[in-house]
């Protein structure tokens, strides 16, 4: 059963710094990773940072200069450098990917479980 795994969210200050991973799992014949999304309490889920066509990345406004998605499809696992955290970054943070599990398999898309991110003032 493919699964993504995330790790890496926690308690930091406000100014600090927090590296978010995210892994598959599972018999993967075909891992594209999709990006990264948060949701904080009372609001709806958005879009952080993901990968576009042609290998591109997109960011949030909120964290652009602030903010680094990166994958290695070797290791199917995809991460998100988070630099010069702010109190409003607070949120569940989720990766999601395309895979598609053998070579007759369709691709879909997956969602991990969410990682907290809390950072104080």
């Amino acid at each position: 059963q493919v699964q993504l795994v995330e790790s890496g969210g926690g308690l930091v200050q406000a100014g600090g710094s927090l590296r978010l991973s995210c892994a598959a799992s599972g018999t993967i014949f075909t891992f594209n990773a999709v990006g990264w999304y948060r949701q904080a309490p009372g609001k709806s889920r958005e879009l952080v940072a993901a990968f576009i066509s042609g290998g591109s990345t997109n960011y949030a406004e909120s964290v652009k200069g602030r903010f680094t998605i990166s994958r290695d499809n070797a290791k199917n696992t995809l991460y998100l450098q988070m630099n010069m955290l702010k109190p409003e970054d607070t949120a569940v943070y989720y990766c999601s990917a395309r895979i598609q599990p053998r070579p007759i398999a369709t691709m879909n898309l997956y969602w991990g479980q969410g990682t907290q991110v809390t950072v104080s003032s």
